[in-house]
């Protein structure tokens, strides 16, 4: 494993970027529009240089990751000689296709086709491009950098020698990693949105307050962070989007919260926004009254 491709430029691509380029693997970033690929090296760079500032990270091996970024803005091109491509796509199947399928015709007959899809189907992806063997979910959490899991996720179709491989991707980049066969929200987004909608449900029938129910949880169940500011900072609309996908898939347990609904129509979809079940406009964040 030496060369990895990202596509993608956003929160999840540009972490999974750095976090490539760290563990000392060439990386070349892609975007449709190579000015966006390089903003985005260039906030990886400001990212690296507070943690110079800050004595978690010495001069020397800033820019030994900084060398080993590279922008790009054709996709077929920076497919070229991969070991290994990750999406970061926005969380849709004809788009995800469409990037890989450019991949797969351009990059090694060996090349791993990676996908960060927290809930699309892996089997299916790999059935339209014709190479199920060879593709993997690869699912990161936000951050990339900061997160310590790496979530694994077999295709029907998957190679048990591209499960090996990423295994050993995961330890390169300093991540635990889980493998769960492919299904509906996998592992961690079932369960992640399933107890985000119950907190929602429990908002709307007045049970507590925003800041209660986090602090419920965290306090509580030692989560790091409770399941609406972490709705937050996923995407509103994200979390909508997967829970419709699960309410089709699995059943009426996964029906989104009505108030979720409301609030992505309003384009309160958290931290992007500005607004979501917190004012993000704050500093820290200030929980909204909603009973």
């Amino acid at each position: 494993m030496k060369t990895v491709l990202v596509v993608g430029t956003g929160t999840m691509g540009r972490g999974i970027a750095q976090v490539a380029a760290a563990a000392g693997l060439v990386t070349r970033l892609c975007d449709v529009n190579i000015g966006l690929a390089e903003r985005a090296i260039a906030s990886i760079i400001e990212s690296l240089d507070r943690r110079v500032a800050q004595g978690k990270l010495d001069s020397a091996e800033r820019l030994a990751i900084v060398s080993r970024l590279h922008a790009s803005g054709e996709l077929a091109t920076a497919a070229d000689g991969i070991d290994l491509a990750i999406e970061a796509v926005p969380e849709q199947l004809v788009l995800k296709v469409e990037v890989l399928s450019v991949i797969a015709r351009a990059a090694p007959a060996t090349a791993i086709l990676g996908t960060n899809t927290s809930s699309l189907s892996v089997t299916e992806l790999g059935e339209r491009l014709g190479a199920g063997e060879r593709t993997i979910g690869l699912h990161f959490f936000n951050p990339p950098p900061a997160m310590p899991l790496l979530e694994i996720v077999r295709g029907l179709h998957t190679s048990e020698a591209v499960i090996e491989r990423c295994q050993f991707f995961a330890k390169m980049l300093g991540k635990t990693s889980i493998l769960v066969n492919d299904s509906p929200g996998f592992a961690t987004s079932r369960l992640g949105v399933a107890i985000g909608a119950e907190a929602i449900r429990m908002l709307e029938s007045g049970v507590a307050s925003v800041e209660d129910i986090d602090r419920a949880m965290e306090l509580g169940y030692r989560h790091p962070m409770g399941p609406l500011k972490l709705g937050d900072l996923v995407g509103l609309d994200v979390r909508l989007a997967i829970l419709e996908h699960l309410h089709r898939e699995v059943g009426e347990q996964f029906r989104p919260p009505q108030l979720l609904r409301q609030m992505v129509r309003a384009g309160w979809l958290g931290k992007k926004s500005g607004k979501g079940f917190y004012d993000w406009s704050a500093e820290p964040p200030v929980a909204r009254k909603f009973v």
